[in-house]
């Protein structure tokens, strides 16, 4: 639990990621530019961009092949037609390729650069200074991967037809494979379930795990909690289990198993359900943390205040923070563009990964399904685009991100309880300097005090200026120790102030 006055912090990477729809962006490109865009050629503009604009990772999603059945599924499914209908009318099927989370082979095709593309995409994104992540699926694979015909004995099965399976020919006869599934929705029609109690489906998915890491910096990991003993086994109770089964978890095995050989590979985690602690214990790195995503989008923001509060100093820090990913609606749609200033501040500003989505920095809109290769045609937000310019400016000349922080517990007084909606974390990296990052999330003007935790505070005097704004002041830290520095923030208010 924290305690009465900040919980304490550790000092280690904050990476800011930054993920990228591959196939949209390149099309994008390639019109762009006129000419055909790949792995291979993208233009040095984009790498300066991402450097000056502070990110650390990229995220390259839907880089694997995807296979025809898979493609074709997509094509003849009505929801998706109506989906492309309404937000990109004229489309063809040459704009569909299908899902990129039923992979057809873990190899980069040609028409994106090839393996050969993704090489010389790697080198020039590594000499900016840079990191490379890509997808790794360990629940499925795609109808189309060579498993389903060549080791149809990976994959969860029954001797006879039920529900949510389709027939494979094998050597012994006639078998009904499962379709991957999440426990809480229909089956994916284009994949096929891995059976990771299987002692040799988990060898497998290691050898291809350390496959895939030779090639990136560091994988995301879908739906990764599935992965969990008792969650799979649970959701595959009525399927008949295999004799011996496997008793470590997955994770365990393959993250020591690439940690070995390279201990900085990067391992983040989809996760949900409460299982994030779960997955850090087993060695990921950084987990999706949905909380934070969900109570702000719902304005709850007393409860959001008292989750980070009460966190765990190293689950906070391990946690990866996020207004948009591919599977969420676009921030723009659910927050004012003053809420998403304040919002998507405080995300820039927590420790663990900041992680900013493809168009989310231009305001997009529209909510692009994962099979599809085109981005409708948006015009971008002036005001949300300044607001990022802004924000990540402001950040990449102060110490979050990158010291040891502390988050801070803001009090009120008896008639004024607008304290509940402040979120104010100390950054610092050198001993005469640190930042306080603050934030009001609250609709109308509310005011708090917080005690900054510095060495030596009290004795000082101290300049605190505003990175966010023009406002500068001075204050004796002894009298902010004595009653605590006063805060009074508009409705959505963040600022950014530099003590020293």
């Amino acid at each position: 639990m924290a305690s009465a006055r900040a919980t304490p912090g550790v000092t280690m990477t904050h990476p800011l990621l930054y993920e990228i729809n591959t196939r949209c962006w390149l099309r994008e490109l390639s019109d762009r530019e006129g000419s055909g865009i790949t792995l291979a050629n993208v233009p040095d503009t984009e790498f300066t961009r991402w450097r000056q604009l502070g990110f650390t990772h990229l995220w390259l999603m839907g880089v694997w092949t995807i296979g025809p059945r898979c493609r074709s599924l997509a094509l003849n499914s009505h929801s998706l037609q109506n989906t492309l209908n309404k937000i990109l009318p004229g489309w063809t099927k040459d704009d569909v390729p299908g899902s990129p989370y039923a992979i057809g082979a873990y190899e980069v095709p040609a028409a994106l650069g090839g393996e050969a593309g993704l090489k010389i995409f790697r080198e020039k994104l590594n000499a900016t200074g840079l990191k490379l992540l890509l997808d790794f699926v360990p629940n499925h694979v795609g109808l189309d991967f060579p498993w389903v015909t060549e080791r149809p004995q990976l994959f969860v099965q029954s001797p006879v037809k039920v529900p949510g399976t389709f027939e494979q020919q094998t050597s012994a006869g006639p078998r009904w494979l499962a379709h991957g599934k999440d426990p809480n929705f229909p089956p994916w029609s284009d994949t096929v379930q891995l059976d990771d109690r299987r002692p040799e489906t988990r060898a497998a998915m290691i050898d291809l795990l350390q496959s895939i890491a030779r090639r990136c910096d560091g994988i995301r990991c879908d739906m990764a909690m599935l992965l969990l003993n008792d969650v799979f086994i649970k959701n595959w109770a009525h399927f008949p289990a295999p004799d011996p089964a496997t008793a470590s978890e997955f994770w365990a095995d393959a993250i020591s198993s690439i940690k070995q050989a390279s201990p900085q590979f990067l391992f983040l985690a989809e996760v949900y359900w409460g299982l994030e602690p779960r997955l850090q214990s087993l060695g990921f790195d950084f987990t999706y943390d949905k909380t934070v995503y969900d109570r702000l989008i719902d304005h709850h923001h007393a409860d959001l205040q008292k989750y980070l509060l009460d966190a765990a100093p190293g689950y906070l820090a391990r946690g990866a923070h996020f207004l948009e990913n591919h599977d969420e609606h676009r921030i723009a749609t659910i927050l004012s563009p003053p809420e998403h200033r304040a919002a998507a501040f405080l995300i820039l500003a927590l420790p663990g990964m900041r992680f900013l989505y493809e168009g989310q920095l231009e305001g997009r809109r529209i909510q692009v399904p994962v099979q599809l290769e085109r981005w409708p045609k948006e015009p971008a937000n002036p005001e949300i685009l300044a607001m990022y310019k802004q924000l990540l400016g402001a950040l990449k000349n102060s110490a979050v991100g990158q010291g040891e922080w502390k988050l801070l517990r803001p009090t009120g007084w008896p008639d004024n309880n607008t304290a509940q909606h402040f979120i104010v974390i100390q950054w610092q990296k050198s001993p005469a300097e640190f930042d306080l990052a603050v934030v009001n999330l609250a609709d109308r003007s509310g005011q708090c005090r917080v005690q900054p935790a510095i060495n030596g505070f009290a004795a000082r005097e101290w300049e605190m200026r505003d990175l966010l704004g023009s406002e500068v002041y001075h204050r004796h830290g002894g009298d902010v120790e004595a009653q605590g520095l006063h805060l009074d923030l508009p409705a959505h208010g963040a600022q950014l102030f530099h003590f020293k």
